[in-house]
């Protein structure tokens, strides 16, 4: 009975097997040794390893982590809105530059009277309405945008998409109209702008024409380079083409002819835009040439501020769209993400991202289906 009072006062830190041998060797019960061993450690709050053939308490599963919630219109529109606020105050300034150089006088180039053989073109209406482009080029496109959005219903997508074709079409505009006053060329059709009655009076010195028709009339005879319909028209039809690239995969290496004509279609109507200009001696080849330049460089390069190249899964949503699934606790520090620099880098897959050791673990554990404790 000694040695069992002893026992019963020794440490509690003894190993479980030991415990389990004392009835052999003492033939005594230990129940209250092994009660007084399991409230030492109950106290103590410590976890204690569950091994094959250990008894014990096993450790509770940790809590399941959703991962980020879908980016619908009415949980994150506002939020996504206010992060590009300085980006809609941008593009109100471009309208207002936009309406300003269309009030100010062109540059009035020089025109002799040895230059109007190629300006005699006759004074026609517009096929194509200059109402009618902002339609076609950017209302069509919009419309098409939310359309999609009602489909997939991520507003990350429909916000960047609309603000995109907006600056593509707005930056083009400016650089258009700058371009069209600083260069003064006379349109085709400046003879009867200039002498509507058809009698030329020219300066008896410098042979430079004398005009006597409507000072806005002729004023709009000299904005003929670049042309404004080819450049709008390329400008807001060109993103749209990007646009429909990224979400049908045309570029998936899959052969399928039927989505390139897909995306080859709203190019080939802004093309028809360009032709109508030359059709109706409204412009130069030269013009609509430049026009249509000016606007695809400019669509192509304010797509791609907002999206990934349209190839396969990654090029399906802009980039803001992965900095949400990446990192959803912190999106209100995130920056305007028209700033690339803070855009992270696509590797190959669908959400497989160029990032630091810092955000690899969030992503190993929304993958695996747990919250990070």
């Amino acid at each position: 009975m000694s040695g069992s009072w002893r026992l019963q006062h020794a440490d509690c830190r003894g190993t479980n097997e030991l415990l389990l041998m004392i009835p052999f060797l003492t033939g005594c019960c230990i129940c209250p040794v092994v009660a007084a061993s399991g409230a030492r450690l109950d106290s103590g709050r410590r976890p204690v390893p569950v091994r094959s053939g250990d008894q014990g308490e096993k450790m509770p599963p940790p809590p399941i982590r959703l991962g980020p919630a879908h980016p619908y219109m009415k949980t994150h529109g506002g939020k996504v809105a206010r992060l590009h606020l300085y980006d809609w105050v941008v593009l109100a300034l471009l309208v207002a530059v936009d309406v300003g150089l269309n009030v100010i006088e062109p540059f009035h180039r020089f025109v002799g009277e040895g230059m109007m053989a190629d300006l005699r073109y006759p004074l026609k209406n517009n096929t194509v309405p200059v109402w009618a482009v902002p339609i076609y080029a950017v209302i069509g496109p919009i419309i098409i945008i939310v359309g999609i959005y009602m489909k997939r219903r991520n507003v990350y997508d429909m916000h960047h998409a609309i603000l995109g074709l907006l600056f593509s079409v707005l930056i083009t505009g400016v650089l258009t109209d700058a371009i069209k006053d600083g260069v003064g060329r006379p349109r085709p059709n400046f003879f009867w702008r200039c002498f509507p009655d058809g009698v030329p009076k020219y300066n008896n010195i410098t042979t430079e024409v004398i005009c006597h028709g409507d000072r806005a009339v002729i004023k709009e005879g000299h904005k003929s380079f670049p042309s404004g319909h080819s450049s709008w028209s390329f400008a807001g039809l060109g993103f749209l083409s990007w646009y429909l690239a990224g979400k049908i995969k045309v570029f998936d290496q899959r052969g399928h002819v039927a989505k390139l004509c897909i995306v080859i279609l709203p190019l080939l109507l802004a093309a028809m835009v360009a032709v109508s200009r030359v059709d109706d001696y409204w412009h130069h080849w030269q013009d609509v040439f430049a026009g249509g330049i000016l606007g695809l460089v400019v669509a192509s390069f304010c797509y791609l501020q907002f999206f990934p190249l349209p190839s396969g899964e990654p090029g399906f949503w802009p980039h803001a769209y992965f900095e949400h699934i990446l990192n959803p606790e912190g999106e209100g520090h995130v920056q305007s993400t028209a700033n690339s620099n803070h855009h992270r880098s696509l590797s190959g897959g669908p959400i497989a991202m160029e990032m630091g050791s810092t955000n690899q673990e969030p992503l190993d554990s929304m993958e695996e289906g747990r919250r990070a404790r």
